[in-house]
């Protein structure tokens, strides 16, 4: 399909996982994609020589980084018309050992770096345009030792409802995608294999998610189908919450 011919789409944190797939997607569907990415200078290259898209090496902790991030997309994309806010740090720590410097990285990934986006974005992106934040599905189900990554991910979510009012009257649509539990190198850092074992059985569809599963939902709320929903928070989980 080529229903985002001519469009203009950055996703941070594309070489891996969910992000990876979203570039893969969007790419396949005819937009031009700028992605950022962290430290997998191996993996950015092969998505980027599968796809055509643009690689840019980025720390989102720094405010430096997210600026030349979103300045080199101005410049290399035919218009700015999708902004996909991935990237993220899941900072597991229990409260009492969260430390300062964790505190502050976290935030900065997963709160400053997205407020930045999504400001840049009401500036610059084409009327019609679309804004996707990948969150969790743990900000309705709070798990332990998590305590920074569901706050700071429910901030972002916050962005994208006040972006959906704001933005609203030039077309614009702002939404954030809820993804469960989703088979990638993230979750199975932070869940002993046999807690994984155990999610299929709690969910309808019976089986961990893909990463093009999210994809494919990120990929509606992008396309023109998705031009009447705005400000919602959309489970991608597989029934795992019903």
């Amino acid at each position: 399909m080529t229903v985002l011919t001519g469009k203009g789409a950055l996703v941070t944190g594309g070489s891996r996982g969910i992000g990876r797939a979203v570039v893969e997607r969007l790419a396949a569907d005819g937009a031009a994609v700028v992605f950022g990415y962290r430290r997998d200078e191996r993996a950015a290259a092969q998505v980027a020589e599968a796809t055509g898209a643009v690689a840019v090496r980025a720390d989102l902790a720094s405010e430096q980084d997210v600026r030349r991030l979103l300045a080199t997309a101005e410049e290399r994309l035919p218009g700015v018309d999708i902004l996909v806010n991935n990237a993220a740090e899941t900072g597991q720590a229990p409260i009492a050992d969260v430390t300062p410097e964790l505190y502050e990285r976290v935030f900065a990934v997963n709160v400053r770096a997205v407020f930045l986006a999504v400001q840049w974005a009401g500036r610059v992106m084409r009327d019609g345009g679309r804004i996707v934040n990948v969150s969790t599905l743990n900000t309705r189900m709070p798990a332990s030792a998590s305590a920074l990554y569901q706050a700071s991910k429910a901030a972002a979510e916050q962005f994208a409802k006040v972006a959906a009012r704001e933005l609203g009257g030039r077309g614009i649509t702002a939404n954030n995608v809820l993804p469960g539990a989703t088979d990638t190198g993230m979750l199975r850092a932070a869940n002993p294999p046999e807690a994984l074992a155990t999610v299929p059985s709690y969910t309808a569809l019976q089986r961990l998610g893909r990463p093009e599963d999210v994809a494919a939902v990120v990929a509606f709320l992008a396309g023109p189908d998705g031009g009447w929903v705005t400000g919602e928070s959309i489970r991608a989980t597989g029934g795992l919450v019903l």
